[in-house]
């Protein structure tokens, strides 16, 4: 199962967050990627950098025969054709495209990307819609399901569901 967090909390050149995660949505259906399932669009409080404005998050099963890094620059191709441009760490952005896990692969630091993604357990904004779109998913590493992860994590702590 390969697995794509999708952020937005900027306009762009696609419209308003939430318009650009729906059509960042479509264009993971197309050019050698193929959408499985999407969860539901949600608002979340910013992670990291508080002092900007709520998130609209989505998570998608996609299906591809690209390798992990190939994936990656396509996903970042897609993020700069919304208005991307990485400034800020954690800051504000009109897509935010991440790479959760590639069917269930280990690779650690410095391999690139590093798989799964490091910052899963931590982040409500994503384990929510994962327990949505694919309940029996387990972290490739902690074997642990996206609901019981979403059940150790502080509701008010930041990326939290609005």
């Amino acid at each position: 199962m390969i697995l794509v967090a999708l952020g937005s909390n900027r306009i762009g050149p696609w419209g308003t967050p939430h318009e650009t995660v729906s059509h960042a949505l479509e264009m993971l259906n197309r050019g050698g990627l193929k959408l499985k399932r999407a969860s539901r669009l949600l608002q979340s409080s910013p992670f990291g950098r508080t002092d900007q404005p709520p998130f609209v998050n989505a998570v998608a099963e996609i299906e591809t025969a690209l390798s992990p890094p190939a994936l990656m620059q396509k996903l970042h191709h897609i993020e700069r054709l919304a208005g991307r441009r990485r400034t800020l760490r954690w800051g504000p952005r009109t897509l935010d495209l991440d790479l959760l896990d590639y069917n269930g692969l280990v690779q650690p630091e410095p391999m690139r990307p590093v798989l799964p993604h490091p910052g899963i357990e931590e982040r409500i904004f994503v384990l929510a819609p994962i327990a949505e779109i694919a309940p029996a998913w387990r972290h490739p590493v902690s074997r642990r399901d996206a609901a019981s992860m979403l059940r150790r994590l502080d509701p008010q702590g930041g990326g939290g569901v609005l």
